[in-house]
């Protein structure tokens, strides 16, 4: 039970950007038809995979038990607290769209919401850049995000010592 219930570190990058690029199919249905239903399957995917990786999540099901192997990608394993917390920014703006589609009175509000989760997630999808990711790393740098919570995430921002004594 505590398996399920757990993020997996590491995460094969390829496997994030497969979901990813279904977060784009998803954010460019709903910039097409409106539909809440769409929003409430995001919100609800961007929850499962805070909380349990791919193990509660559909799109991280179908994307690590039937893509991942069917086209025989690669496992190119990366360090999870960075992607576990880009999942929470996803599911912060798809809450934040549920709200305003419910209670905002204006669709545009919620459609601006999900075309910024759509372009960060094909910047993902598309060129492999995790913007959270990212984000994580700086609030890393400045000790907001103690590095107790991902060793293996600290970036050394030094430039190497010209006058080592390597080879």
């Amino acid at each position: 039970m505590s398996s399920l219930l757990s993020f997996p570190n590491p995460v094969n990058e390829y496997a994030a950007r497969l979901v990813a690029f279904f977060v784009v199919v998803l954010a460019l249905a709903f910039q097409v038809t409106g539909n809440e239903y769409v929003l409430i399957f995001m919100a609800y995917g961007f929850l499962a995979r805070t909380l349990t990786g791919p193990s509660l999540s559909p799109i991280g099901q179908v994307v690590t038990r039937a893509l991942i192997p069917l086209l025989r990608i690669p496992n190119k394993p990366v360090a999870g607290p960075p992607k576990r917390f880009a999942q929470s920014i996803g599911l912060g703006f798809s809450i934040a769209a549920l709200i305003t589609f419910y209670l905002g009175g204006s669709i545009e509000i919620t459609r601006y919401l999900i075309g910024v989760l759509g372009l960060f997630a094909s910047i993902e999808a598309f060129l492999g850049f995790c913007t959270g990711c990212y984000v994580f790393s700086w609030l890393m740098k400045f000790g907001i995000i103690p590095e107790s919570v991902c060793e293996e995430c600290m970036i050394d921002y030094t430039e190497p010592d010209d006058n080592s004594d390597t080879v």
